[in-house]
């Protein structure tokens, strides 16, 4: 009995109509990224495993797909002696066991396997302008859109397959960059139609000198982490979770502005200039972040907000100046839509020291339920054809193929049914393809030169020439 067909959890199949809508956002996506002068590249889908472990954090690398050495390699006790402490291990339990047990693990994975899936696009970008630093023309401005994988656990809008949609600067400093991708996001989500998008933007520096100001600098991560948490565990819960990771409570009392941080972005300006009037690193952020925020209210953003949120704690690992989240509207329920940030020496991970760069990536799956939820695809998105010829024998179907030859050349997508069948189960089948027009090319339209098309919303039917033919289909 055969098995019944599936796919792997955390992946989906598209539909024809799901993918012209993906392909409406890329293609949206991809067109602004070109006119703000960012030039397209590609990257393998696997990497050697050694260019991805270390460079996300040991959540990130118990997330990142190993793929088994190729078939020539035959597993046995011979070959590869199995570490007696891992022997009965699963390694899909890999975040329960202890380190040794981890040390061993990984040690043991590193002989069946050399290569990974990519986790994401930037450190596969940074491989690349280390690898072809001698091609690129510096500052290198480059996009990237491409599926990654994450052995991530599955729920809305998150998967295990999906694509990424990145633009990045490198070797330059100027905060201009930063200005620019702000106006990017807005562009872009403006070009969608979602309109009312929040751009949130803080600073690695604000949050070092916060930590630096309550002298718990040591402890940094642990302070951002629970400090991004704010707005699921509430202030208790984060003051509860800081305590707990040995931040003093005193700490916690010179931190407490940050749990009413409310007005403008000049209102947050000037109180984290009070605030961190005391730490040369945190004042270098506030700097920054008022730079930008001043030419972009200069420039203005067509239906975006930018706000600071000083919560914003993403890619600490190598985040070091502007931290970017944009956030769905509030209509929506929905995590972040995009993000990204300033990383000052990401390539010296690969031995090129002192390329700053900056970056934001767009989530194509949630902007794809967020527009469907409101309900913003055009009605133009359509992987459909615009008109059905009607199959009525040989000498009108290349009657009609003349005229498909003529409207495909003006790019209007049609298509002649290839069986002489029952007209009934044409038209069943341009219903069913959700085609508005069928064009009927019987013996009566070829004596006449005509072509009789039927709306198939509602009804009507016109004899029309070709002109009259192309210029309805136009409409």
């Amino acid at each position: 009995m055969a098995s019944k067909p599936s796919i792997p959890q955390g992946t989906r199949d598209f539909s024809p109509a799901e993918v012209s809508k993906r392909q409406y956002i890329i293609q949206t996506i991809k067109n602004n990224f070109e006119k703000f002068g960012f030039q397209p590249i590609e990257t393998p889908s696997f990497e050697n495993s050694d260019t991805l472990m270390g460079k996300y954090g040991e959540e990130g690398d118990r997330l990142i797909f190993k793929i088994l050495n190729s078939g020539n390699f035959f597993f046995n006790k011979n070959k590869i002696e199995l570490p007696e402490s891992i022997e009965s291990l699963q390694v899909n339990s890999a975040e329960t066991i202890d380190l040794s047990q981890r040390i061993e693990l990984n040690k043991f994975t590193g002989k069946i396997s050399e290569k990974a899936l990519r986790y994401d696009l930037t450190v596969p970008f940074a491989r690349y302008v280390v690898q072809h630093q001698n091609e690129i023309e510096f500052p290198f401005k480059r996009y990237q859109i491409q599926p990654v994988w994450r052995a991530d656990r599955p729920q809305r809008g998150r998967y295990r397959e999906f694509y990424q949609c990145d633009a990045d600067v490198v070797g330059s400093k100027s905060l201009w960059q930063e200005v620019e991708l702000v106006q990017l996001y807005d562009t872009v989500f403006t070009s969608l139609r979602l309109e009312g998008v929040t751009i949130k933007i803080n600073n690695r520096k604000i949050l070092s000198g916060i930590a630096e100001v309550i002298g718990a600098s040591d402890k940094l991560i642990d302070f951002t982490v629970a400090l991004d948490k704010l707005d699921k565990i509430g202030e208790d819960g984060v003051k509860k979770e800081m305590i707990e990771k040995g931040i003093a409570e005193e700490a916690l009392v010179k931190v407490q502005p940050l749990f009413s941080f409310t007005g403008s972005f000049s209102d947050k300006i000037n109180q984290l200039s009070d605030l961190l009037a005391s730490s040369e690193e945190g004042m270098k952020g506030v700097q920054e972040l008022k730079f930008i925020c001043d030419n972009v209210a200069t420039l203005g953003l067509a239906t975006a907000t930018l706000d600071l949120d000083v919560t914003l704690a993403r890619g600490l690992n190598y985040y070091t100046g502007a931290i970017f989240e944009v956030a769905a509207p509030k209509t929506v329920s929905m995590g972040s839509i995009g993000g990204g940030g300033r990383y000052d020496d990401l390539t010296g991970i690969f031995g090129l020291k002192n390329m700053s760069g900056v970056g934001i990536s767009f989530g194509l799956d949630r902007i794809y339920l967020v527009l469907e939820e409101l309900q913003l695809f055009p009605e133009t998105v359509a992987a459909t054809s615009k008109a059905l010829f009607i199959n009525y024998g040989d000498a009108e179907a290349l009657y009609a193929s003349q005229a498909i030859q003529k409207l495909r050349k003006e790019n209007i997508k049609v298509e002649l049914y290839p069986d002489n069948v029952k007209v009934g189960k044409q038209f069943q089948y341009a219903d069913k393809r959700l085609i508005p027009f069928a064009v009927i090319a019987g013996d009566q339209e070829i004596a006449s030169n005509s072509y009789s098309l039927k709306n198939l919303v509602t009804g009507e039917q016109v004899s029309v020439d070709f002109e009259g033919l192309k210029n309805a289909l136009l409409a």
